[in-house]
């Protein structure tokens, strides 16, 4: 390779290094023209799979302030250079391996630090940004909904008498709820306390009466 021509592919591989938010590092001998494009594919947009020689990867991850191990550099190396979710890209990899076990996972960087082939099996094993976003709505949802229904019941149970400082604090509380879904509890909470403060006043009051109402 020529001197303007190495030092191109070390600078475009130092980027690569820095903007990546993962690396996995792999040996692909054995496998095909056809099955590298395809597991290009499994990779997507967001994963650059490139082969790449094992001197100006070493040259290219120091100037990154990365730390690469001589072992792994061993062989016909192609890195995996995670853009988007590592745990997405670490599925691809080994779901691509099952069925073409001449890909080799040899190990790579996550988070600035060296991760085993093991650990980046355990990433893949791992749920990925999008479910657990999903999981995390479905939770929201299932949390407004509880809100409602305490918001239901308290409504029923201040309708007869009630302060109205009460009642308009437990009419807003659902509009807060809606713009801030991460504080729901909190409102359920603090409508809650509020509803329980009135019950003690109304049960003082009762308390107050009643010798009247013995006299008579």
């Amino acid at each position: 390779m020529a001197r303007p021509d190495k030092a191109a592919a070390v600078a475009q591989l130092t980027e690569d290094f820095k903007t990546a938010t993962a690396t996995v590092l792999t040996e692909y001998r054995g496998l095909s023209v056809t099955s590298m494009k395809a597991l290009r594919r499994s990779l997507g947009s967001d994963t650059k799979y490139a082969v790449v020689k094992n001197t100006l990867t070493k040259i290219a991850a120091k100037n990154a302030g990365v730390e690469i191990s001589d072992d792994l550099l061993t062989g016909p190396s192609a890195l995996a250079f995670i853009k988007g979710d590592p745990i997405d890209a670490a599925k691809s990899l080994k779901n691509f391996q099952k069925e073409n076990p001449f890909l080799v996972i040899k190990g790579g960087i996550f988070e600035g630090k060296p991760v085993t082939t093991a650990e980046i099996m355990q990433l893949a094993d791992l749920e990925s940004r999008e479910v657990l976003l999903s999981k995390l709505a479905g939770a929201m949802k299932g949390t407004m909904a509880k809100a409602a229904r305490t918001f239901d019941a308290l409504r029923i149970k201040l309708e007869a008498g009630a302060p109205v400082a009460v009642v308009e604090a437990v009419e807003a509380a659902p509009v807060v709820a809606e713009a801030e879904a991460v504080e729901v509890d909190a409102v359920v909470v603090e409508a809650e306390a509020v509803v329980a403060e009135a019950v003690v006043v109304e049960a003082e009051a009762v308390v107050a009466d009643a010798p009247a109402e013995s006299a008579e």
